[in-house]
């Protein structure tokens, strides 16, 4: 079957002009995204509080700290969660359809962000391990959202600007990550302003007020809140046109859902349809796939894991590098709100400065630049910062802190305007509609691998802030950056072409294992830079 032959339905998807339904659409899904980011990240804010209300030892003279398995398992289970929810809801997303299972990820995150408040007990034993047990469940239902979220924008785009709207919801998570920092700061300053105590080296008994323990559930119930306003939003969206049409195979249905977003009346094309599903059905595991696709899913699978180990370092670590950077004092120079107070402003400040612009020039940029250009620069300049900070840490944190935070947000700013964001919209565009979902699941799931890397090994470098070590998990992420940079070689560019033609499901001229061999990137001035 020609491209220029394709389904009536398929090319008004692809041609139509941005209008309402688009917006909605990044809308819904992005809040998705904002609620992942903060119920993610919003621990790193109270995890040192933990240490201080749980495991205080007077014998040590120091606040109380969580000892480093504990840390490990409190920061990182939920990613375990997210890493298993994924791989089901992506697999669930091609079988049952994209809406069908769209909505659970919704009530899963709502109700194990208020659990995980709750404690069974008041041991430290039983408050952590409520923690971590409904930290689990809810890093499962965030990794539904992934995608899910990613493929339902996909295939509501149009071919012109798709990359921007995927990217656009994967942007909220810059703003969860802005608004985790947020709330902990803004919670922590009325908490402070209503239970005043002295610093650890005044009273170490007394500088951690009971009411602490209230401030740290209410942070993370707080994430239940963005899910819950956009149940009933998600649940009113259609199924795509094109799972519909394609793997469902109801061409009236298709063409009627999309006819009535697109405000236009759609062609139904049964016997085209059923000739365009019976050329595109090959499974996972067959020799087709591995003969379009293998590379390009070595390539989305890896980039991600690589990126992902670099990604989440800096993310769950920062709380240990601040004091390094001079953006929060010492723990015994304060008492143990004003710690999460000062922790938060920190995280605030970087996100704002550092992560969240990144993720916003990626959406303005990525139609231009396309998505391979954006991620090779991304990794270079991230391997860059951090090989800089790891060969002159010790200087930084002593005599030019002011450039330690420079070039620490630059990292940020490069992951966001870089391979965070295109890792997300790379795997939607690549994989036929039949396993879109499915091959966008593996990617991510492959991310959250190099996430509990560091989780479980990168942050354990970090915990006793000896400037040995750190200097030595920053040098590691350089060299994985790097790594990144080579291996998104295995990717092709995708912009400006409809997800048909990307995965070769309309039959039309060379499929994309021969076009990653010649990648043509337009560059300024009507030029092209040839990549092998």
């Amino acid at each position: 079957m020609a491209s220029d032959d394709n389904l009536a339905l398929l090319q008004a998807l692809d041609t139509a002009r941005t209008q309402w339904y688009h917006v909605k659409a990044i809308v819904i899904a992005g809040m998705g995204f904002f609620t992942d980011a903060y119920d993610l990240f919003c621990i790193t804010t109270v995890s040192k509080l933990l240490g201080r209300l749980y495991f205080y030892n007077p014998t040590s003279h120091n606040p109380g700290k969580l000892p480093k398995g504990i840390n490990n398992w409190v920061t990182g289970v939920a990613l375990f969660g997210t890493l298993t929810g994924q791989l089901v809801f992506g697999w669930l997303g091609d079988k049952l359809g994209r809406k069908k299972v769209y909505g659970i990820t919704l009530i899963l995150m709502v109700i194990c962000a208020i659990c995980s408040g709750l404690s069974f007990g008041s041991t430290s034993g039983s408050v952590i391990g409520t923690l971590c047990f409904f930290r689990f469940w809810l890093g499962f239902g965030i990794g539904g959202d992934y995608p899910l979220s990613a493929t339902i924008m996909s295939e509501y785009a149009n071919k012109k600007t798709r990359g921007a709207f995927i990217a656009a919801v994967f942007a909220m998570q810059g703003v969860g990550i802005i608004f985790a920092g947020l709330v902990s700061m803004i919670l922590s300053s009325i908490f402070l302003k209503c239970y005043k105590a002295p610093s650890f080296k005044d009273d170490p008994i007394f500088s951690t007020q009971p009411q602490a323990d209230y401030l740290w559930r209410i942070v993370l119930m707080f994430g239940a809140l963005p899910a819950l306003l956009t149940f009933y939003w998600r649940m009113k969206m259609p199924e795509t046109g094109r799972y519909t049409a394609l793997i469902e195979g109801n061409a009236k249905q298709a063409a009627a859902d999309m006819g009535r977003v697109l405000d236009t009346e759609l062609e139904v094309e049964t016997e085209k349809l059923s000739q365009f599903r019976a050329a595109n059905q090959y499974s996972l595991l067959s020799h087709e796939f591995f003969k379009r696709h293998g590379r390009h899913l070595i390539g989305t699978m890896t980039t991600w894991f690589l990126l992902d180990i670099a990604f989440y370092s800096q993310n769950l670590t920062q709380k240990d590098i601040f004091p390094s950077m001079g953006l929060v004092k010492k723990a015994s120079e304060i008492n143990a709100i004003e710690e999460v107070f000062e922790t938060s402003r920190a995280m605030f400040i970087v996100a704002l400065l550092g992560t969240f612009p990144g993720y916003w020039v990626t959406v303005l940029f990525i139609e231009k630049l396309g998505r391979f250009i954006i991620q090779l620069v991304g990794f270079f300049m991230m391997s860059l910062f951090m090989l800089i900070l790891g060969i002159k840490y010790q200087y930084l944190k002593e005599d030019n802190k002011w450039l330690f935070a420079a070039l620490y947000g630059l990292t940020f700013f490069f992951a966001n305007f870089g391979p965070n964001s295109t890792t997300f919209v790379l795997p939607a565009e690549l994989f036929p509609t039949r396993l879109r979902s499915t091959c966008h699941a593996l990617s991510a799931a492959s991310g959250k691998a190099g996430a509990m890397i560091a989780a479980f090994v990168v942050q354990t470098y970090t915990l006793d802030q000896k400037v040995s070590s750190i200097r030595i998990a920053i040098m590691i992420l350089s060299f994985t950056n790097m790594l990144g940079f080579f291996f998104t070689f295995l990717v092709p560019e995708t912009k400006g072409r409809s997800l048909e033609e990307i995965s070769g499901e309309d039959g039309g001229g060379q499929n994309e294992t021969q076009m990653t061999a010649r990648r043509s990137v337009t560059m300024k001035g009507g030029g092209h830079l040839e990549a092998i």
